[in-house]
């Protein structure tokens, strides 16, 4: 009789357990996604320089504001003013230079001009 009532609770602690360990590994796969995200020299090298607004601006109007509008209000695009609050940097650049999402286009800004439109695109 006694073993039945420890049953049930060693099959909940199993559960715990299971569960715990689910836990764990799902932190260790993001933390070693984004320690792999970090290590890219291109974004390492953008997220190291300052950025330029009015720079950032330019180059925004000249490659970007076709699609996403002349105040990134969105056109074709999305609109991007809170953009940071969505995407952080790091997926903010793999956007830009990946062309993943069609219609965007991969661009291939050099690491200050990538810096500056982040730059730019933090303040909308």
């Amino acid at each position: 009789m006694t073993e039945q009532l420890i049953q049930p609770k060693d099959a909940i602690q199993r559960l715990i357990l299971i569960f715990l360990g689910m836990i764990f590994l799902a932190i260790v796969v993001i933390v070693g996604w984004y320690l792999h995200e970090i290590s890219d020299p291109y974004i390492n090298e953008v997220l190291s320089l300052p950025g330029d607004v009015s720079r950032g601006q330019a180059m925004f109007q000249i490659n970007c504001a076709g699609c996403h509008g002349l105040n990134a209000d969105g056109v074709v695009g999305p609109s991007l003013h809170h953009v940071q609050k969505h995407k952080s940097k790091i997926s903010l650049i793999q956007q830009v230079i990946s062309g993943k999402t069609p219609p965007m286009p991969e661009f291939q800004p050099n690491p200050q001009e990538m810096a500056d439109l982040l730059s730019y695109l933090e303040g909308l």
